[in-house]
């Protein structure tokens, strides 16, 4: 399963990968990060890791992220391992658009169990879908709020 969503944010791209590279603020902006734990202050580099609480179209778990890559500001990799074997990998993509950002969020995710019926993974793709388009919404308002105070 893969799910791109992107939006635009009025902010710079070093700006916007700062804060979505810097785990403690994943519960800020999206709806299915519920904590993260070890690494969470800073923008991550490869080979850090960070653990990550979350509930997933209605599913708990934890999944360990690990960073793999990182072209500051423009692109950012990495791939979680979740405690029930399923696997995931999310890749950030920014480019300088009009008086910001354009923003992409990929995640890959592939299931450890497969036997849910078609119909269920549909459902439950849809889920994903709305919970991503959601965060960047989020984000969107929590970044550009940010330079709205500032100004």
């Amino acid at each position: 399963m893969r799910i791109v969503t992107t939006t635009h944010i009025r902010r710079p791209p070093q700006r916007v990968f700062e804060f979505v590279t810097t785990p403690a603020n994943w519960p800020l902006w999206h709806p299915s990060s519920v904590k993260v734990s070890g690494t969470v202050d800073h923008p991550l580099q490869p080979g850090e890791q960070v653990t990550e609480e979350y509930v997933v179209a209605g599913h708990p778990g934890t999944a360990v992220w690990t960073v793999r890559e990182c072209s500051a500001p423009h692109h950012w990799l990495l791939d979680g391992v979740a405690t029930n074997g399923n696997r995931g990998t999310i890749t950030y993509t920014l480019r300088p658009h009009d008086d910001g950002t354009a923003f992409e969020r990929a995640l890959s995710v592939v299931w450890l169990q497969t036997e849910l019926p078609e119909q269920a993974l549909e459902g439950l793709r849809r889920q994903i879908e709305a919970e991503s388009t959601e965060a960047l919404r989020r984000l969107k308002l929590l970044l550009e709020a940010e330079a709205d105070d500032a100004a």
